[in-house]
């Protein structure tokens, strides 16, 4: 018989939980940085509701981690599943979970992502026409309508009443449920009236869901449509068994939040960031000019990881214990991968706080210290679509304005509870580029 082996935590705080929670609660970030110094790359915190979870900001055990797999470290709870439903990705693990991503994944993946770019390009064209030239704004709004926009069409295929209903709901329903969660996940801002205000909103759009449902069961047709509701009503499993309308409008919950502010944002963080790097924002526009897009992917790389909208992946030990390098993890307690820690480690990226996409010449992200998708089987399942969408904005934009450089300090990540986004939304100031009919260049 094979003992079992003694549990071992790493080092942790001596403050009392609910210190650990308000600290934890006002800035993640920071407190997660002061712990590395004080404690170590992998440290202990206390946390209300969640109790004590591993904080990990080593890859070399982050990659442990991801590869134990759902029997030994599966999904956390809570987590945002509470807020997208039981339907959702998030709210699935092990077989269930297999499943469901098998049956989603062909939808975001190989020649559905350059059916997508035209879509994205025209969300983007009709946001750009109304941009000011010469004047700083703030640009997240804008990448906010395009992402949201393009997401809507991809999943719905057309517009209609609906769907301009969806477009002024989704941002209101995720800025709820991302402040909900950042209390809730430990034990705070946990109110009556924030839970309320949240679940009266996903009626609002559960009963949108429902129409567009029934519109497309109805639609003679539906058997030719492309668009992903279509497609999901369509698909089953390899049983034959088909999605159920409260699995759609969970998953499609997921598409309308969580895909939309992660993209968003860091097409907003790309341009904050090439307005104080003028030397690299010069060799990519240089290299787009020159019909390649090698530069735009570094840049994007880099952008995700020196300023990633998702501070954190996590996992809770399933099994009776799980070793960890040193140390040994029981049942319940959960793990926190830190991205930040892990895209800041010096021994990983040099000079980590420097933005420098040409760290990326020549070599692809390891994806177990480059993790703003994720990792393990849990990693997003739209990664594919929001390069396609990055790409193909960026691309545009640096097409047809150029971007003026910017004095200013560069912008603090502000916290929204899941996303960080740019502490100014992205100030820009943009001039529109002349072109030349003759050689079809901008100049």
């Amino acid at each position: 018989m094979t003992a079992t082996p003694a549990i071992s935590l790493p080092p942790g705080s001596r403050l009392p939980r609910s210190v650990q929670g308000l600290l934890y609660l006002t800035g993640r970030r920071r407190m997660m940085r002061r712990s590395r110094r004080r404690l170590g790359p992998v440290f202990t915190l206390n946390l209300p509701v969640i109790g004590p979870a591993v904080f990990v900001g080593d890859p070399v055990l982050a990659r442990q981690v991801f590869a134990a797999g759902p029997s030994v470290a599966g999904k956390a709870e809570p987590n945002l599943g509470a807020l997208l439903g039981p339907g959702s990705l998030f709210s699935l693990d092990d077989e269930p979970h297999r499943r469901r991503r098998q049956l989603l994944s062909p939808l975001f993946h190989g020649k559905r992502m350059r059916e997508y770019e035209a879509l994205i390009e025209r969300e983007y064209a009709d946001e750009a026409a109304t941009w000011p030239e010469n004047t700083e704004f703030s640009i997240l709004p804008a990448t906010v309508r395009i992402t949201l926009n393009t997401i809507l069409r991809a999943v719905f295929g057309a517009d209609g009443e609906e769907l301009a209903a969806l477009r002024r709901l989704m941002p209101t329903l995720g800025e709820a449920g991302s402040r909900l969660a950042a209390g809730g996940a430990i034990g705070f801002g946990r109110g009556r009236s924030a839970r309320t205000r949240l679940d009266s909103l996903r009626s609002e759009y559960d009963a949108l869901i429902a129409k567009l449902i029934s519109r497309a069961l109805a639609d003679p047709r539906l058997a030719d449509r492309g668009d992903i509701l279509a497609l999901l009503l369509r698909n089953h499993y390899e049983d034959g068994e088909p999605m159920s309308h409260s699995e759609i409008a969970d998953e499609l919950a997921t598409l309308l939040t969580a895909g939309n502010e992660t993209s968003a944002n860091t097409l907003a963080w790309t341009l904050e960031r090439l307005r104080r790097h003028p030397d690299a924002l010069a060799r990519l526009v240089e290299d787009l000019n020159a019909g390649n897009d090698e530069v735009l992917q570094h840049t994007i790389w880099e952008v995700q990881r020196v300023r990633p909208v998702i501070g954190t992946v996590s996992r809770q030990v399933k099994a009776p214990s799980l070793a960890l390098g040193e140390w040994v993890i029981p049942r319940g307690h959960r793990i926190i991968v830190s991205i930040a820690l892990i895209h800041g480690d010096e021994a990983v990226y040099p000079d980590p706080e420097a933005f420098d996409p040409d760290r990326f010449r020549g070599s692809r992200p390891d994806l177990m210290s480059w993790l703003p998708y994720g990792g393990g089987n849990r990693r997003c399942i739209g990664s594919d679509f929001a390069e396609t969408e990055m790409k193909v904005v960026l691309r545009c934009l640096l097409r047809d304005f150029e971007l003026l450089p910017a004095t200013a300090t560069g912008e603090r990540m502000r916290d929204r509870g899941i996303a960080y986004m740019p502490g100014k939304g992205g100030r820009v100031a943009l001039r529109r580029r002349q072109f030349s009919p003759e050689r079809g260049t901008a100049r």
